[in-house]
């Protein structure tokens, strides 16, 4: 383990046996709440530590990779949602977690979104950030996109070479955000990519499905409008959505300290109440 994973002590990494294949996780392990998190598309578990840094102190977090992404297998295909979120209920059952709380962005949203709607009352809470609740017609233009060919091509550069170009392009992230998310790009099989395809999940049907308190957290560039949060709430009343000022869809990446805070608030709201001190308005 590396010197920047070092931190808190506690951390550590572990292969689960899962839905056919070998699932790597980060996790801290110790008796609390299990909270699983889970990253998005050309991303890792490793990048959402700041995130999950956050989380620590309250929960035994575990911070999967994706199959066909950082220390996952990459089969030659399976990667629908479907796909992932079986991968993710499998690593449930594996590591025993008792009514997790989940977390997910962009596709790791989407796939929470899924997992929570098959699991039911067996889920403490939901967190989805900046979720890939896209239209039919805007996957098909991602679908139909060169994002897969940049991908292809970025995979033939050196790692210096995208830590330069990573820098000049996100000047803002941190060293550290910026090694994980390089890192990250270097372990993402091009089946990965396979997501893409239509049709997403309905998560419209998604939102009626999950009985559990849910978190929607969006930033004003990002992909999930406030016009879209404003149905989901609608369609889920309970659901609460916050909006980020001055972010885009990369929250965790751009903004861990203020995801981080928004996180453990609610989290914090959603244990005061089961736990019968306060009730939720």
């Amino acid at each position: 383990m590396s010197k920047r994973e070092e931190h808190p002590p506690a951390w550590y990494s572990g292969i689960c046996r899962a839905n056919g294949i070998n699932i790597h996780y980060r996790r801290t392990g110790g008796d609390k709440p299990p909270l699983v998190a889970l990253h998005g598309l050309i991303g890792s578990g490793a990048c959402l530590l700041p995130l999950a840094h956050a989380l620590e102190d309250a929960f035994d977090v575990v911070l999967p990779d994706a199959r066909g992404h950082g220390g996952s297998s990459a089969p030659e295909n399976g990667y629908l949602y479907s796909d992932l979120a079986d991968d993710v209920l499998g690593l449930i059952e594996e590591l025993e977690l008792n009514a997790p709380t989940l977390v997910g962005h962009s596709m790791g949203g989407m796939t929470a979104a899924l997992v929570a709607s098959e699991l039911g009352s067996a889920t403490k809470a939901v967190v989805l950030i900046d979720p890939t609740f896209i239209s039919p017609e805007w996957q098909r233009e991602v679908y139909e996109s060169n994002v897969a060919a940049e991908h292809q091509q970025l995979l033939q550069s050196t790692r210096d070479d995208l830590l330069t170009q990573a820098r000049l392009r996100s000047p803002n992230r941190s060293a550290e955000m910026i090694e994980y998310m390089v890192d990250a790009r270097l372990h993402t099989s091009l089946s990965a990519f396979e997501v893409l395809t239509p049709p997403n999940p309905d998560w419209r049907k998604l939102m009626q499905n999950i009985g559990a308190p849910i978190l929607l957290l969006i930033g004003d560039r990002g992909i999930v409008s406030l016009e879209t949060a404003c149905e989901l709430q609608g369609i889920n009343p309970p659901l609460r959505y916050e909006l980020i000022p001055d972010a885009g869809h990369g929250l965790p990446y751009d903004e861990p300290e203020k995801l981080g805070a928004a996180v453990s608030a609610f989290l914090a709201e959603v244990a005061a109440i089961g736990s019968g001190t306060k009730s939720m308005e």
